[in-house]
């Protein structure tokens, strides 16, 4: 496929653009239909929400306060001066289509909406809908009318869900600012403006075609309005990455002597396999989110599960197209004329990454307890971690909802600002249930409406604020004591109730949703690496980012470390549903780092048996291209601080701080580490179980010409990556399976093994693995050192010895149609010697 994108290059780019631009079309003529829907079964909440919605269908909706405030010579918000001013705007409102009703504070039976000093007063504007599905068009209408009563002495603000809609910042100011701090990244990286635009492109291409049909599945099923938001923020970070992966591969392959074409399809064929696999790890982790059985988050799930399975598609496809179109001139000039001028680069990698590859070979106890201590101390925060819900009293202080926030809490307590509700269904006499509401502890006042339909709502005001922990005991006190006592059935609802619901929901079915990412994540790791410990080091491994990542999340939106400095408002609880969206992305990213690091260290395994040899080839290879595409995607998430969404701000910085730990502390540090301290523990999988497996290749080697060699004996050249015959590969790069030759089945390849002075080698590990890199058989060499594995076909493969105390050694064979006689002698110092 990739040589077809290649080679038809013109026509897979207009198939992309066409694509884009009709899904645009489409997007645009049908327009949105976002809806949040917290679908909660079997709460308090959601019961009283359900019997609301029955008994007033007019007032159901969202409820916005506009809030006004008398200063100096004004007088009190009675005086006629101010009733001139505000009764016209307050009528006038009543009447928009849309608005269900206004209660003013100028009706006898409704003077408590006027504080006791006489300074401050409001009035509720309730909607027709919800927040979200009222038009911005009468939102914006109302708050201009408000505030056109407005004179010298007199403030007039408002607050509300509804009228924070009209306060968030154009729609892709994050997008655009992160994509520009990712532009630069790549340039630095590349040295080339044409190799800097292609992720960029590929990404725009993902992204943009997975928001369209998110606009378009928005008439079909629930997407909540903060899914595009997530999407674009998922798929730009990781589309980005993932075309990264692929054109840094193909500039190697071309950088190393290959044909723009046959580099390209070669990176296609190696790190565009890992792209597919990561990308459906992450669709994996981001589905684990249904676990939760949330309604809410079922379009969160289609969003960004959409958009990365299109940016995958985008990279595996139209990424190549677009070399096919640059050529050589994804290098910059000075790489184009190195390469001319010095021949191709060598195999072997050095520079800063090589040279810290082996110090983490060297210390790796040390550079382990350093990496634990760190993520120790940032974890130390997530002990306090509180899931809640933001507010009006979260914003900018420049914000009117904010103002409208401080100044119903200076004038009326900070109770006021979530009230809550006390349904009361069957017509029941309610006057002794809202005496002892009155008197219950954190209770400011109570009062019943009018009841409608046989339902009656008791308005219950705390004490403390919408966020605080006191607010959440007096619902539980209300619910478990208030209400029972009274001996008549009631449900507390209201949008504070809901939230605490939301969080206990959560939290209750939180440990099975962590509990099946990780297994799933397992599984396909226990595949992939055919090793047990690598999958159980990479979940380890995960729970600590997650840890590390949450306290630093709480250190800045819950104990307000820097927000005022970010501009993000004042701190609070962190959002309920937030720990699950951070947790889905954040084991899919990670998997995908997990995936790139280990690949190349288990190609290197199969190849030599050489555990330390695997790790540092592998920190060496990789570790540079996981940097630098984990500071695009911090780059890219931290932008999301301008969306002007205290959710998308939250889920940014917890997934750039999550990146940075995971990629600059846990990949590069404490995983090769790890893995330095384990040894061949690594690699080590129950014979019972590497039968029962499937064999799953996620980024075979390089392909390579087949070595010439004879079946009598293997190339002498041990180290795969130093080649004394230019015409002859010997490296570890080769990735072609057997090959059939004549009309030969299954056979085998035995021998002795032998120590230098000629004593039979027992004990000693024997395996046969194909030059794909999959495990074929695996044996134990016998008393007088016989050993004996099967061959499934003829074709070439890699014969690894391993012995406790001697040197390892991988051999080259290539078997006929008949057994193959293949005696091996292991040194101590390195040298094998054959037959």
């Amino acid at each position: 496929m990739a040589r077809w994108c290649y080679r038809h290059r013109l026509v897979v780019l207009v198939l992309w653009v066409g694509a884009l631009f009709g899904l645009g079309a489409a997007g645009a003529s049908a327009g949105t239909d976002y809806s949040n829907v917290f679908s909660l079964p079997d709460t308090d909440s959601k019961q009283a929400y359900d019997l609301m919605t029955k008994a007033f269908p007019r007032s159901s909706g969202d409820t916005d306060t506009v809030v006004w405030r008398s200063s100096g010579d004004a007088g009190s918000v009675t005086d006629p001066a101010v009733r001139s001013r505000i009764e016209p705007a307050l009528k006038e409102i009543a009447g928009m289509r849309g608005v269900g009703e206004v209660v003013g504070p100028y009706d006898a039976k409704n003077a408590v909406q006027v504080s006791r000093d006489g300074r401050t007063a409001f009035a509720q504007v309730t909607f027709t809908d919800q927040a979200n599905e009222v038009p911005k068009g009468l939102v914006q209408k109302v708050v201009d009318t408000a505030q056109g009563a407005e004179r010298d002495g007199l403030q007039v603000e408002l607050g509300g869900q509804a009228i924070t809609r009209i306060q968030e910042p154009p729609t892709g100011v994050s997008e655009v600012v992160g994509i520009a701090a990712a532009a630069v990244v790549l340039f630095l990286a590349f040295g080339s403006l044409f190799a800097m635009l292609l992720p960029i492109v590929v990404a725009i291409m993902g992204v943009g075609s997975g928001m369209m049909a998110t606009m378009l599945l928005s008439h079909v099923t629930n997407v909540p309005e903060v899914a595009p938001l997530l999407g674009s923020l998922i798929g730009l970070g990781v589309g980005i990455d993932y075309a990264l992966f692929i054109v840094t591969r193909h500039r190697r392959g071309i950088q190393r002597g290959l044909e723009p074409e046959e580099s390209a399809v070669r990176a296609l064929n190696t790190s565009g396999r890992a792209v597919l696999f990561a990308g459906g790890t992450v669709c994996i982790a981001l589905a684990g989110m249904l676990v939760m059985n949330l309604r809410f988050l079922d379009g969160v799930v289609i969003a960004t599960s959409l958009t990365v399975v299109l940016s995958v598609l985008a990279a595996v496809t139209l990424l190549p197209a677009l070399l096919g179109l640059l050529g050589p001139r994804v290098l910059s000039r000075k790489q184009r004329r190195k390469l001319a001028a010095t021949g191709p680069d060598p195999a072997e990698a050095s520079g800063p990454a090589a040279r810290w590859s082996a110090y983490v070979q060297e210390r790796p106890r040390s550079i382990a307890a350093m990496a634990l201590v760190v993520m120790a101390v940032l974890a130390l925060p997530v002990l306090s971690l509180r899931l809640g819900a933001t507010d009006q009293g979260n914003n900018q202080e420049s914000t009117t909802t904010r103002q409208a926030y401080d100044l119903l809490a200076e004038g009326f307590g900070p109770g006021f600002n979530g009230p809550l509700q006390v349904v009361v269904p069957g017509g029941a006499d309610t006057t002794e249930l809202v005496r002892t509401i009155r008197a219950t502890d954190d209770v400011a006042q109570a009062a019943a409406a009018p009841p409608a339909g046989g339902i009656t709502v008791i308005q219950v005001v705390p004490k403390t604020s919408p966020q605080s922990v006191g607010t959440d005991r007096l619902i539980d006190r209300l619910r478990d004591d208030v209400i029972p006592d009274a001996g008549v059935e009631a449900h507390v609802g209201g949008v504070t109730a809901v939230f605490k619901d939301f969080a206990s929901v959560t939290g209750d079915r939180l440990p099975y949703f962590v509990g099946a990412i990780i297994g799933l994540g397992f599984l396909l790791l226990l595949i992939a690496f055919r090793s047990l410990v690598v999958p159980l080091t990479a979940a380890l491994m995960n729970l600590i980012a997650a840890a590390a990542s949450f306290g630093v999340l709480v250190a800045v939106f819950q104990w307000g470390w820097g927000t005022e400095f970010l501009g993000i408002g004042k701190e609070g609880p962190i959002t309920a549903f937030l720990p699950v969206i951070m947790l889905s992305l954040l084991f899919g990213l990670s998997m995908d780092y997990q995936v790139f690091l280990v690949s190349r260290m288990h190609e290197e395994w199969v190849h030599t048996g050489d555990n330390a040899r695997a790790v540092r080839v592998g920190l060496a290879e990789t570790s540079r291209v996981i940097n630098c595409a984990a500071l695009i995607m911090i780059c890219v998430f931290s932008a999301f601080v301008l969306s002007g969404d205290m959710e998308g701000a939250m889920a940014g910085i917890g997934l750039a701080a999550a990146v940075a730990l995971d990629a600059f502390i846990l990949r590069t540090a404490l995983v090769p580490a790890a893995m330095h301290l384990l040894g061949r523990s690594n690699w080590w999988l129950p014979g019972w179980l590497e039968g029962r497996l499937p064999h799953l290749a996620v980024e075979p080697a390089e392909p390579a010409d087949p070595p010439a060699e004879s079946p009598t004996g293997p190339n002498r050249n041990t180290n795969p990556n130093k080649n004394p015959n230019p015409n002859k590969n010997t490296g570890p790069d080769e990735t072609a399976e057997p090959q059939k030759s004549g009309n030969g089945g299954a056979t085998v390849v035995h021998g002795f093994l032998r120590t230098a002075d000629g004593d039979p080698l027992a004990g000693a590990s024997v395996t046969l693995v194909s030059r794909g890199g999959r495990q074929l058989d695996r044996v134990t060499s016998i008393a007088d050192g016989s050993y004996i594995v099967s061959v499934p076909a003829p074709g070439a493969y890699i014969l690894a010895v391993t012995a406790r105390g001697l040197a390892s050694r991988a051999h080259h064979v290539t078997v006929g149609g008949g057994p193959l006689v293949y005696d091996v002698e292991l040194t101590d110092d390195g040298v094998g010697l054959v037959n």
